[in-house]
């Protein structure tokens, strides 16, 4: 999923063509830079707490048009400061030569002639690696949301390089606004501050689980504000506010850094406060220098107490005790594989195909049978994947080989995932789960038992059972202690969906001891009739207070650790005023 940059309503990156010596000019500009300005407003906000004397230096790694550096002259303005003596306090790096010039003619009616010198035209790690630093005591901005693939050398190496330098080990996944937010914090002298418009990404990916690290050590104090709306009505993407304090030259042996996490009801509700009135509310977290998300932050300090106390705990287990989650299989292209029980009979397909769930819409309860499956194929749905297994790749009827040469006259074979295996249609890893796992997931991270014999595609996990009956464990993941679990160790975006890795299911927390919960075909038909909280409740009272031993209050506090984080990731689906759920059906 591409991540935007957010923008004033009507100025956009995509305007952007080129650089000015033809940097980056292979990319499509909105792919560059992102997509999207943050909002005058906005950069006031941030400019106004982290701005705090004449003295102060302000640097903004990657300028845009202009809006936080005019923001930033603002702000020493009203401190007193003279136009020409601002363009000293102002750093501002942009490498699109069109967009410093626009940043340029901004500064101008405050800094006059002066604004030539405030904005460098330059790829941002370059002009780090060619000035003595630190230098700043401030940096303020909002860095591009780049894919790591579609980012160009030398600038990528160059990014790369300093994050290495400092003993972080970035990898393919990796965004480039995460280096960005590294260099800029080495830019910072001691005591200095960072205020960024980020992603959520932050708080809950696992690329960026160095820099929640590196952040902590180099700074006294974190505020993360977040807001129930997206604070940008056009992107996609779910951002927040990230201000560091008290910058530090290295690391403290032991750290003590004061992490905290502030969230409103509205964008107005933020920005009618000052930035020092929002921080003052903020309740400080005690972190962990493991690979622990900050979105485990948005609870109280009790709440964090508790789940952390459970993880541990010998009533409870992780998921990957009990089951192994594996992607679902990727074909290169479901338009050629994936097919419809029509088609398979109209291009003579028999025998060539295995049984798919190809939708998690497709998943209805806690069950998936034959019935079920032969259901969705009457429908129409396309629930069959052409599977060429290697007993019947020497003997191909000429229906599968006219098919095949289909796919090659519309050159699906030369795909990546095609191109890769020999021969190209012959997809691998097709292999039937004991269940299947919501890779994306709405409101609760359903398991659904499979006796159907199909497979999944990618868009849902496959799930195997390593220690009881699929029925037995399944059963068990129906409880306000799984989704809790799932709502701190998945990642959420723009559109109100929880996410779920392999890795990250694997996480979540089951009992120990399988000794019963509500039988699955109850729960299916419960399920099926949208009466899940009828399951958790019976649940709650068989497996959580019955066999793990769970007050009441501490099942009160489980419910409510899910509905709260629940609650607050689908609040940004009805705040983005229509954004599709991916793969919901909708």
């Amino acid at each position: 999923m591409r991540t935007p940059r957010v923008r004033a309503p009507g100025r956009s990156r995509a305007a952007a063509s080129a650089t000015n010596s033809g940097r980056f000019a292979d990319l499509d500009a909105d792919k560059l830079r992102g997509g999207y300005y943050t909002s005058a407003e906005v950069a006031a906000w941030l400019c106004a707490w982290a701005i705090r004397s004449v003295e102060d230096r302000l640097l903004e790694p990657s300028c845009g048009d202009g809006t936080f550096l005019a923001a930033a002259a603002s702000v020493f303005s009203e401190l007193g400061l003279p136009g020409p003596a601002i363009a000293d306090r102002l750093t501002g790096v942009e490498v699109i030569g069109s967009e410093a010039d626009r940043a340029r003619d901004r500064l101008r009616p405050l800094l006059g002639l002066r604004a030539q010198d405030a904005v460098s035209t330059s790829d941002f790690f370059e002009w780090w690696q060619e000035t003595s630093q630190p230098a700043f005591d401030v940096v303020v901005g909002n860095p591009p949301f780049i894919r790591y693939q579609t980012f160009p050398e030398p600038h990528r190496s160059r990014a790369m390089a300093i994050m290495g330098a400092v003993g972080l080990t970035p990898n393919r996944l990796t965004n480039i606004w995460v280096p960005f937010v590294v260099t800029a914090a080495l830019s910072l002298r001691p005591g200095g501050r960072m205020a960024l418009v980020l992603p959520a990404e932050l708080l809950q990916v696992t690329y960026a689980a160095q820099l929640r690290s590196f952040i902590t050590d180099r700074f006294a104090r974190v505020d993360v504000v977040a807001c129930n709306e997206l604070f940008f009505d056009k992107a996609e993407q779910e951002v927040v506010l990230l201000l560091a304090d008290g910058a530090r030259a290295e690391a403290l042996e032991v750290n003590d850094c004061r992490v905290a996490l502030t969230e409103a009801a509205t964008v107005a509700e933020i920005m009618r406060q000052t930035a020092a009135e929002v921080l003052a509310a903020a309740q400080p977290k005690t972190i962990r220098h493991d690979h622990e998300k900050w979105l485990k932050y948005f609870l109280t300090a009790s709440e964090i107490a508790f789940m952390r106390e459970l993880r541990t705990a010998p009533i409870t287990t992780a998921m990957q005790t009990h089951a192994s989650i594996d992607v679902g299989v990727v074909t290169g292209k479901n338009e050629f594989f994936v097919l419809s029980a029509d088609q398979v009979e109209e291009l003579g397909l028999g025998g060539y195909t295995t049984p798919l769930v190809s939708r998690s819409v497709q998943l209805k309860g806690t069950r998936l049978g034959e019935a079920d499956w032969s259901k969705l194929a009457a429908a129409g749905d396309r629930v069959h994947l052409l599977n060429v297994t290697a007993d019947q790749a020497g003997r191909l009827t000429e229906a599968l080989r006219r098919y095949i040469r289909y796919g090659e006259s519309k050159e699906f074979h030369k795909g990546y995932k095609c191109s890769i295996r020999s021969p190209w249609y012959k997809v691998p890893s097709v292999w039937t789960p004991d269940g299947f796992m919501f890779r994306q997931i709405y409101d609760f991270p359903r398991i659904v038992l499979n006796s159907s014999g199909a497979t999944s595609t990618d868009t849902i996990h496959r799930f195997t059972c390593r220690t009881a009956q699929p029925e037995q464990v399944i059963a068990n993941t129906y409880t306000w202690l799984t989704a809790a679990s799932a709502e701190i160790e998945g990642r959420s975006y723009g559109g109100g969906v929880l996410e779920l890795e392999p890795t990250e299911a694997e996480r979540l927390l089951m009992p120990t001891e399988l000794n019963g919960a509500m039988p699955i075909a109850e729960a299916d038909r419960l399920i099926r009739v949208g009466r899940l909280d009828a399951v958790l409740e019976e649940n709650a009272r068989i497996v959580l207070r019955g066999h793990m031993g769970l007050s009441e209050a501490d099942c009160a506090t489980l419910r409510g650790i899910w509905t709260k984080m629940r609650d607050r990731r689908m609040a940004r689906r009805r705040a983005g005023k229509g954004a599709a759920v991916r793969d919901m059906g909708e």
